[in-house]
């Protein structure tokens, strides 16, 4: 995780935070790119922008005018007022000294650092997933670049930056040399060969270069090549060793190249101390928080989890040497604003968020939901206005503790992971490495350590104007990292922001790397959109997808039927079956069809259009069913409405539904107040009315029913299903239990409950008969039997 692009230009000299209310206002709204008066004192400063690894350099910026402040302290309460106070509590308990350590000379030998240690030793062939350098590999295609020009920038580049000249003489020590070792630029000519072939020979060069490992104990840290294309385009051939540069320092590379090759070298500040220097300052600065941050960390020792238990092809040790394979995606700048703002609103920052997702979709198909994320911090301490112009690498490691166990809203989730990772940069004195190094130890080699990391740069834009214009434009890129499975960067662009996993390809089983990163991407935008007061959606992998679809693959081809369309073909060719029995005795098929056609016929000349809403309020019994079968016979959709319902949640349903005709009985009907605008008809005067000679023919996709259910706020919701979706809903349950003519069904649903569907027309599909308690006993289970 990296830190905001104005914080690398604020210097302790001008910062002047501690000098006035206004001063650390101002020097926090230059920060964010803000005029102070945009900055609420009371609000949180995450909330306004302002992000972990930003507040992380401000202790020693504070530290610089006398004030003691950790890491800690500011963030547990980030907001003006509260830092203020913080200020006016601790000024003059620190001591700036630090900038005050002299410079080494520029031969003198000095100590790698944990993580160039760790990197080193994972260069070993003979490490799992080794053999490989810490590497980035970064094409930038222009136009006209001169060969001779671009070498000599280079090599004045050497010369500002004593990085490029290093060499790591063991796994203890490292040297800058006087002069680089760098043979000069490589020209790959091109200009006379067809599209085709210039194609052809950039992949074969990409080959070459991209998973290259440099020999830096010779002093061989980059190489630049160029080639030159038809046309005046060009492709330069960044590859440089993560040894001697973190993400923000291979910006500073390409920032002051393109200023040299320019022209504008003069416009570069003088750099009168170097990483040798920063690390000796640094580690005074960090010693007396030292003590804390190891027992922080030793304590959750034996509690640490391993990284994501991923599926695997074959087991890290058989992986042989390690080949990358990149996957990337852009958010433009609107989905990014929307993401940023959506973050804030939460009290979230940008880079939570990130890792939230990206845990998020581990976890979806890790075998365990508690694992451990191996986190870069790109931690530049601001310990002398030289320190934003370095080339070197700053990096710390923070072992980010994620336990997703627990499903939980996707916003709940960022905040818990956000306080931990805040938890631990704030103990981040005690290196990540020698975390992981006394975890070994402590289980004696065993685990899988932290393969999987999440690193996160939103500071600088990778490439600005000037660089684009000298050099060219960012193209293909690959970083790999020893012993690393899966690695997941950020680079913000002009335009957006730029997400990519770099991973071992052949560690995992074909397709699962891609499926894995269509989930995040699909997860970021849903977040761009969506309110992340609820669990994220997320896909179920592939290999537990084709399993579900196995057990399920019970469909069949169900051809298109109308609701009511089995029930009146069985009264036209078996009239008297019987078809329905109830308290009021039985009714035959063809009995029940013309009562349903006739009710169809009345329905017709009270005005009721094919595709209308007739309620339906009447109790159990046979009236139910000339009713509901007489309504569909009209073109019409069928809303029942209890005749328990109170009054005004009745009349709310008949509204929402848009029902102009309710059909009841007489006593509801004198009975009952009605809405003015209601048609309320019984069924006896509908039966006094010329039949239908067939019902009104309709598509299977059109409305059959509407039924109410309570909602998750108590007001009625309606539920609407066509006729195919319910056909399709009974012809499977007829086809599983072989449901026949000689079949009888005891239909004890209520008809505004969804089970009573099957309960009308199960049976009426097939010519079997319904059989139907009355209204006051059917929830008597004695009353079924016999």
């Amino acid at each position: 995780m990296t830190d905001n692009p104005a914080l690398a230009r604020a210097h302790p000299a001008d910062a002047g935070l501690s000098h006035s209310p206004q001063g650390l206002c101002e020097g926090i709204a230059r920060l964010l790119g803000y005029s102070a008066e945009d900055l609420e004192p009371q609000a949180s400063l995450i909330e306004q922008g302002l992000d972990s690894v930003s507040i992380m350099r401000l202790p020693a910026l504070l530290a610089a005018e006398g004030v003691a402040l950790s890491f800690a302290e500011l963030i547990q309460q980030p907001t003006l007022d509260a830092w203020w106070a913080l200020i006016e509590a601790r000024r003059g308990l620190a001591t700036p000294h630090l900038q005050a350590v002299a410079s080494a000379p520029g031969n003198s030998d000095f100590a790698l650092t944990p993580l160039q240690q760790a990197y080193w030793f994972g260069r070993d062939p003979g490490m799992p997933l080794g053999g490989v350098g810490c590497h980035l590999y970064q094409e930038l295609d222009g136009q006209g670049l001169e060969p001779q020009r671009l070498e000599q920038a280079l090599r004045r580049l050497c010369q500002r930056h004593p990085m490029l000249r290093a060499c790591f003489i063991s796994d203890t020590c490292q040297r800058i040399l006087p002069q680089s070792p760098w043979p000069g630029l490589t020209v790959h000519d091109l200009r006379q060969a067809s599209c085709v072939g210039a194609a052809e020979a950039l992949e074969q060069i990409r080959e070459n270069l991209s998973h290259r490992c440099l020999e830096v104990s010779r002093g061989q840290v980059f190489d630049v090549q160029l080639s030159l294309l038809p046309e005046g385009r060009s492709r330069l051939h960044l590859n440089i060793d993560l040894l001697v540069a973190d993400v923000l320092s291979i910006g500073i590379l390409l920032r002051d190249l393109a200023l040299i090759h320019a022209g504008q070298e003069h416009s570069l500040p003088a750099l009168d101390w170097n990483f040798a220097d920063y690390l000796r300052a640094e580690q005074a600065a960090r010693a007396p928080l030292l003590a804390a941050a190891r027992n922080y960390w030793l304590e959750r020792l034996e509690e640490l989890p391993d990284g994501p238990q991923l599926p695997l092809a074959q087991e890290p040790q058989n992986a042989g040497t390690a080949r990358f394979r990149r996957l990337a995606m852009r958010l433009d700048q609107g989905q990014l604003q929307a993401l940023e703002q959506r973050a804030r609103q939460h009290g979230l920052t940008l880079a939570s968020v990130l890792a939230c997702a990206y845990a998020q979709v581990l976890g979806r198909w890790s075998a365990s939901q508690h694992f451990l994320l191996n986190v870069p911090l790109f931690n530049r301490q601001e310990l002398h206005p030289c320190v934003p112009h370095l080339l070197a690498d700053f990096s710390n490691l923070v072992l980010l503790e994620v336990d997703q166990r627990q499903p939980t809203p996707f916003s709940q989730q960022a905040l818990a992971l956000q306080a931990q990772l805040h938890r631990d940069i704030a103990h981040s004195a005690w290196p990540g490495v020698e975390v992981l190094r006394e975890r070994a130890r402590l289980r004696q080699g065993g685990g899988q350590g932290a393969p999987v990391v999440f690193a996160c740069n939103l500071g600088p834009a990778f490439v600005d104007s000037t660089c684009r214009e000298q050099l060219g434009e960012p193209g293909w890129a690959l970083s790999q990292t020893p012993q690393v499975w899966l690695d997941h960067q950020s680079y913000p662009l002009a335009d957006g922001l730029l997400l990519n996993w770099d991973a071992v390809d052949a560690l995992f089983p074909e397709g699962l790397l891609d499926e894995m990163f269509d989930a995040y991407r699909a997860l970021l935008l849903w977040l761009c959109a969506n309110d992340w007061q609820q669990v994220a959606p997320l896909p179920l992998p592939a290999a537990q997808q084709q399993r579900r679809q196995q057990v399920n693959a019970t469909a069949h081809a169900t051809p298109a039927q109308l609701l009511h369309q089995g029930f009146f073909q069985q009264a036209r060719l078996n009239p008297e079956a019987v078809a329905l029995i109830c308290e009021q005795g039985s009714l035959s098929y063809a009995e029940l069809a013309r009562q349903a056609l006739q009710l169809a016929g009345a329905l017709g000349e009270w005005g009721v259009q094919p595709g209308d809403a007739v309620a339906i309020t009447l109790p159990k019994g046979r009236d139910q069913v000339v009713a509901v079968l007489g309504t569909l016979a009209a073109g019409a959709v069928y809303v029942p409405v209890g005749i328990e319902q109170p009054p005004a949640r009745r009349d709310m349903i008949y509204q929402r539904a848009g029902a102009r005709v309710v059909i009841t009985d007489q006593a509801h009907r004198e009975g009952g107040i009605w809405l003015a605008e209601l048609r309320v008809v019984t069924l006896a005067q509908a039966l006094v009315a010329p039949a239908l000679e067939q019902p009104l023919e309709m598509t299977a996709d059109a409305l059959a029913y509407v039924i109410f259910t309570s909602g998750t706020t108590g007001e009625p919701k309606g539920v609407e299903l066509s006729h195919q979706a319910a056909m399709n809903t009974i012809t499977a349950i007829n086809r599983r239990y072989q449901v026949s003519a000689e079949d009888r069904v005891l239909g004890v649903s209520a008809l505004d409950f969804d089970l009573s569907v099957y309960d009308l027309f199960g049976l009426l599909s097939v010519g079997g008969a319904l059989v139907l308690p009355a209204d006051g006993l059917r929830k008597e289970p004695g009353n079924g039997c016999g």
